[in-house]
């Protein structure tokens, strides 16, 4: 793969980070963008390597430029990307996305098979690192001395990108008000007291956590049941408590509490409405530092003895086109994509790296760029 091209489609908020790191690399990278005015700020000091070049986006272009072995980066919404994976199937290229494999991309995973395709996806921040980190302490306590089949399992992540500097809101906008206010709507599922629960809103099941000595405000997210297997807990295993989901700041619930009386019976037109007077009050200045908390651990007890506590936890901030938040979700697709040019993955769909190797190279590739990962 030394002459494939790497096609990046998209050059928004979380994107720079690893933009940036592929374009100094020297690989060929086309970087495409709607605006070219956007794609271009992405290199501050104005200089665009020799090996990169910006185009504007449509998908017919792209379909044209794309050729066999190349690397196709979506980092476009998660419905977009469906498309740009019937181009890598047409053109027979892989495919890389930070986004959650829907049902759509998991059905495409014996075609891209069949065709050496590979289509990697979740390979950001969350879903991507906080994956890494959930098999790597399912592993530690596989190989822990105090090791016991029968132990009761409490897993909990929770990940979420907040200011550094808060306001009264407790909350800064880098992405859509809107579909921030429309996902504290979905459906939740996880396991609570041994069994499956569920909510319908996100404020319904909010608590506190505490970590290094701050308070945070934690709810379940998405649907968090299928991840038991996905990160190797074994069927027989007692899982007691098992929760993927976000974290806030001390107070968010009690500072959005009127939002919260709104939403369920707002129409999208009153959502849109509230959501432009939510940017415009509480968007992030320019320059102004954003802050990421991921907080992974894995606990096990056996008649109320602790056999095995461990968390890992990164507290990391950021500004301007270096935000924490587009390092940490751009760095790991940039990660994948140098996997795919040293023959790393296996063809077919699959998501974040859980081999021994793959991980530990994403741990060392975020400490080597200065991301501090706490592990006790």
């Amino acid at each position: 793969m030394t002459t494939s091209t790497i096609h990046w489609v998209g050059a928004g908020l979380s994107s720079g980070p690893g933009i940036l790191r592929l374009a100094r690399s020297g690989k060929a990278l086309v970087l495409w963008n709607r605006t070219l005015e956007r794609a271009q700020s992405v290199f501050s000091n104005g200089t665009v390597p020799a090996t990169t070049t910006i185009r504007t986006y449509t998908l017919s272009d792209l379909q044209q430029a794309v050729q066999p072995g190349d690397i196709v980066v979506s980092m476009l919404p998660a419905n977009m990307h469906l498309e740009l994976a019937g181009v890598c199937l047409e053109r027979n290229a892989h495919l890389v996305t930070t986004s959650y494999i829907s049902e759509g991309m998991r059905r495409l995973h014996e075609k891209a098979k069949c065709k050496e395709l590979c289509f990697v996806n979740e390979c950001g921040l969350d879903p991507g690192i906080d994956h890494v980190f959930a098999h790597l302490l399912v592993l530690a306590w596989r190989a822990s001395p105090a090791f016991d089949p029968t132990a009761e399992l409490h897993f909990n992540s929770y990940c979420g990108g907040v200011p550094k500097n808060p306001d009264d809101f407790k909350y800064k906008f880098s992405w859509s008000p809107a579909g921030v206010l429309r996902a504290l709507t979905n459906r939740a599922r996880f396991i609570e007291y041994g069994r499956e629960a569920s909510i319908e809103r996100a404020w319904e099941s909010v608590k506190n956590l505490a970590i290094r000595g701050e308070v945070f405000e934690v709810y379940p997210n998405r649907d968090s049941v299928p991840y038991v297997a996905d990160y190797g807990f074994d069927a027989t295993w007692n899982v007691q408590s098992f929760v993927r989901g976000t974290i806030r700041l001390g107070g968010w619930k009690k500072a959005w509490e009127q939002i919260f009386v709104r939403i369920p019976s707002a129409s999208n037109e009153e959502i849109e409405k509230m959501g432009a007077d939510l940017w415009s009050k509480h968007a992030y200045a320019a320059d102004e530092q954003d802050r990421v908390v991921l907080y992974v651990n894995l606990m096990a007890k056996n008649q109320g003895e602790c056999l095995f506590n461990q968390t890992y936890f990164i507290d990391d901030c950021g500004s301007g086109g270096e935000t924490s938040m587009a390092r940490l979700v751009s760095w790991p697709a940039a990660f994948t994509v140098e996997a795919l040019f040293d023959g790393g993955f296996q063809p077919g769909v699959r998501g974040a790296p859980n081999t021994s190797t793959e991980m530990n190279l994403w741990l060392d590739n975020l400490q080597g760029l200065g991301i501090k990962i706490l592990h006790d």
